[in-house]
């Protein structure tokens, strides 16, 4: 069997950003669309008082896209927006507005990163990144990709227990209703 390297270059794009109407590889969604619409309260909510916020994953995420595109264009990019960098501390005020910010950030990130990697020629698939240390430039590509899929799992999960489920009738009222 041969695959083409049109089609490997569509393959690492579409475990980016899946085409239109479908869900990633793993049957959710991608970044960006788990966070869509989503309230500041539940962006902020923690499992537990040590653990990461969805927020605080949406800036880690937009950071390693951006991190990721810098080394793939070998190093040119300006710095990262926000700081730290690898997890971004919290805007003061923590309110709409930033959170509307820091999710056009992530988008921006997001689509840069599809723009570089799509004018990557196959060729250099194979090869080491530059400003990378052990990686080649398919390795970052898939990596990110995968990076994004374990990180929207726990967003998705995140958003799903800090939503309050309805509550449902008790086994006794479904009985005495039918």
């Amino acid at each position: 069997m041969s695959v083409s390297i049109g089609a490997i270059r569509t393959l690492l794009l579409e475990n980016i950003q899946p085409a239109r109407g479908r869900h990633g590889w793993h049957g959710g969604a991608t970044p960006l669309g788990a966070v869509r619409g989503m309230s500041v309260g539940t962006a902020l909510w923690r499992p537990t008082p040590e653990r990461k916020c969805i927020w605080e994953l949406v800036l880690h995420i937009a950071y390693w896209k951006y991190a990721v595109r810098r080394r793939l264009e070998g190093g040119k990019a300006p710095r990262f927006p926000r700081s730290p960098a690898n997890f971004p501390d919290l805007p003061e005020p923590a309110d709409q507005a930033a959170w509307d910010a820091d999710r056009a950030l992530l988008k921006t990130e997001h689509e840069r990163l599809l723009e570089v990697v799509a004018e990557i020629p196959p060729s250099q698939y194979g090869r080491r990144v530059q400003s990378g240390k052990r990686w080649s430039t398919g390795e970052m590509i898939l990596g990110i990709a995968q990076h994004d899929a374990w990180h929207t799992g726990q967003i998705v999960m995140m958003k799903r227990l800090a939503t309050p489920a309805p509550r449902l009738p008790s086994p006794a009222a479904r009985r005495s209703s039918s």
